[in-house]
């Protein structure tokens, strides 16, 4: 006999439906929603990521679409209307590249190894390398730097810096006021920078949507998703002229401390006291053998410092013309007229930058001080050996 079909429960599928049940059946035509939950602090500020990637992209390629639509019509295109396509392109490639540094950072599997790190020579050594830019935005730094060291993973501070440095690029106008100094309890590090992101002659001042969304660019969730993953409070204070944003470091070493205390062990960090002394330092490498610059980076793989190779010296100046690094090791046979000219270009702007030529033969170090030329000088068979020191002398010397 054919079983009768099985009918669930009318609280079953009124469950289903979203209606409860306790105390009797609700009719839903009677029941009033209820009022939706506000959303959480981390829901807003995954909105207005949102809110901004789809303005980083949207205005660029309407821009973009526009052009590409003039240019299928009349089938011409100028050279200024080709360098704006591109460059309206290349914008939206680089929000799609934020997107995917905060989802990343995001994730929760970056790998850090916190050391003991000089906050203060990291953080002139990141505007040293922005230098160029900052200048050309008009702008001028105020600085107040106490000598202060932090337990941090080098490599992600110095990502952290670029991040702020990018997004007072955004929004600043006139002077940068930047403190690094210390809490009196606890006794915290602290970089703070203040800027103006309003001029007096705009007019009415805006309201603090407008603000806001002038304030919130890419660079900014960048800067803050990056301070959290690191585990730094970061706060930000507005008013209709001028911004104030603070990263507070929790772990903070005194800077005359001769070792770590017992507390920093206890956090599991690294017991390496300077071990990097150069970290987050920028080195370019122009090196057209590719067995030199695997050596090279051999060599400086422990040291953590930012390196860039190229492969011949057109594509340093080009590189340099981006923005300066804090030193070029180069292969001393592609010393020639070009090199010469890229070098007199970067002694004009800094007359004591560290250039370390490394000879084909040899296993002797020659430093900039004593050389006749006033670059330092290795022997490519002591790269593993000496160029570490090299650098850390040649670096020490002008940092």
């Amino acid at each position: 006999m054919p079983m009768p079909p099985h009918n669930p429960p009318l609280s079953d599928l009124l469950r289903g439906l979203g209606v409860g049940s306790g105390g009797g059946a609700e009719n839903p035509a009677r029941s009033a929603p209820p009022d939706p939950a506000p959303p959480s602090d981390d829901q807003a500020r995954w909105h207005e990521l949102v809110a901004q990637v789809g303005r980083e992209l949207a205005e660029p390629l309407t821009a973009a679409l526009e052009r590409v639509t003039t240019l299928t019509t009349t089938g011409r295109i100028d050279r200024l209307g080709l360098r704006a396509l591109r460059d309206e392109v290349d914008r939206a490639r680089q929000a799609g590249i934020w997107c995917q540094q905060i989802a990343r950072l995001a994730s929760g599997r970056v790998r850090q190894q916190a050391e003991r790190v000089h906050l203060t020579h990291t953080v002139q050594s990141a505007l040293a390398y922005r230098t160029r830019e900052i200048h050309a935005r008009g702008l001028q730094l105020s600085q107040s730097l106490l000598p202060l060291e932090v337990m941090a993973d080098a490599s992600m501070l110095f990502a952290l810096l670029n991040a702020a440095v990018d997004w007072c690029l955004d929004v600043a106008q006139g002077t940068v006021e930047l403190r690094v100094d210390q809490r009196e309890w606890p006794a915290h590090a602290r970089l703070t920078m203040r800027l103006r992101h309003r001029s007096p002659d705009e007019g009415a001042p805006a309201g603090p949507d407008a603000v806001a969304q002038r304030l919130d660019t890419m660079h900014w969730h960048l800067l803050d998703q990056t301070a959290r993953t690191m585990g730094l409070p970061l706060e930000r204070q507005v008013d209709a002229t001028h911004a104030r944003m603070t990263l507070e470091f929790p772990h903070t070493v005194n800077a005359v401390m001769p070792q770590l205390d017992d507390d920093d062990r206890d956090l599991g960090f690294s017991s390496s006291v300077n071990s990097k002394p150069l970290a987050g330092s920028h080195v370019l490498v122009v090196a057209s053998r590719r067995d030199l610059r695997v050596q090279i980076r051999e060599a400086t793989r422990s040291m953590g410092l930012v390196m860039d190779f190229v492969g011949s010296m057109r594509e340093a100046r080009a590189f340099c013309d981006e923005g300066l690094p804090h030193a070029i090791v180069f292969e001393g046979t592609l010393r020639g007229r070009a090199f010469d000219e890229l070098a007199d270009g970067i002694r004009r702007e800094v007359p004591e930058f560290v250039f370390i030529e490394v000879t084909e033969h040899g296993d002797t170090f020659e430093a900039a001080s004593i050389s006749e030329t006033g670059m330092a000088r290795l022997g490519a068979d002591s790269i593993a050996s000496n160029l570490p020191s090299a650098l850390v002398y040649e670096l020490s010397r002008i940092m």
